[in-house]
């Protein structure tokens, strides 16, 4: 209850709306730096050259990770319009790639929404993938089960399945930004990324991963070996907080014939500011764009 009256009592403007965002600090993070980095009304922006498997081929394009903290809903599983004492806060990462395969964009989006304090899996992840062929859609959510909804212009593919609790690929770049001393190690079950299981139209279920951490100069690296998958991932970031991500590689089978070539999709950070970028819409603002050098 003494946690829930905190937050209610320190109130900031995220995403166009005044909301409760202040949070006590996640244990083994620097209580001063958490509180002005992730709580003073602000995103961090990140943007990413990229270069994305696709087709037997790497296409060149680019990449934005978005992380803000909010306050959310915990029973309808949306950002809520007016602060309860039942409010979760989470931070909120919205991920996207933007890419062309030969005349055609494709244009990717994934939004997870994981609780700052002890938070084991995201409440909610959503994404979605845009192309001219059409687009598709996944929801998870988390209820008894991980309840998750597919939908898509193939047919055979829209769904609607229930599945166990296991670790979630797509929460992982967020336990790195609150604390990467808690990232599992060793082998587990994993699921994998919801970009990665469409694009390879690949079964929505835990695979086993083997999952290492490593720790070098300035930097660690941390990684994710999927044997069944022919496929890892892994993923940079800064040894000090606010533990900044700085780039990373996933390497599989870029296709369904037996000799698909195994190819390497790579993200490098090329700039990251805070802003509260839901004020910045005006032409004025437009320069934001040039400092982040996105096209």
């Amino acid at each position: 209850m003494l946690f829930r009256i905190f937050l209610l009592s320190l109130v900031f403007i995220t995403c166009a709306s005044t909301s409760a965002d202040h949070s006590e600090v996640p244990r083994k993070s620097k209580p001063q730096d958490m509180q002005s980095y992730w709580f003073g009304g602000k995103a961090e922006i990140s943007s990413y050259s990229l270069s994305q498997a696709r087709y037997g081929e790497i296409h060149k394009g680019q990449s934005v990770l978005v992380f803000v903290t909010e306050p959310f809903n915990p029973s309808k599983l949306v950002k809520s319009d007016n602060s309860s004492e039942n409010d979760v806060q989470v931070l909120k990462l919205n991920h996207t790639k933007k890419f062309t395969t030969g005349i055609y964009p494709y244009s990717m989006m994934t939004s997870s929404f994981m609780p700052v304090e002890n938070g084991e899996h995201s409440l909610k992840i959503t994404s979605s993938s845009q192309e001219w062929c059409g687009h598709t859609y996944m929801e998870l959510q988390n209820k008894e089960k991980f309840e998750v909804a597919i939908r898509s212009y193939f047919e055979g593919e829209s769904d609607l399945i229930k599945l166990d609790k296991n670790l979630l690929e797509d929460d992982i770049w967020t336990k790195i930004r609150i604390n990467p001393e808690e990232l599992p190690e060793g082998k587990t079950k994993m699921i994998p990324s919801l970009f990665y299981l469409r694009l390879m139209h690949a079964e929505t279920k835990a695979y086993s991963c083997v999952a290492t951490l490593k720790k070098e100069n300035t930097t660690s690296s941390y990684s994710l070996a999927y044997e069944e998958l022919n496929r890892t991932v892994t993923i940079t970031f800064e040894n000090d907080f606010p533990y900044k991500i700085t780039g990373w590689t996933e390497s599989y089978s870029d296709g369904w014939a037996a000799d698909a070539p195994m190819l390497t999709t790579k993200a490098e950070l090329l700039n990251s500011i805070q802003s509260d970028y839901w004020n910045k819409n005006s032409v004025k603002d437009s320069g934001l764009r040039k400092e982040l050098q996105l096209n």
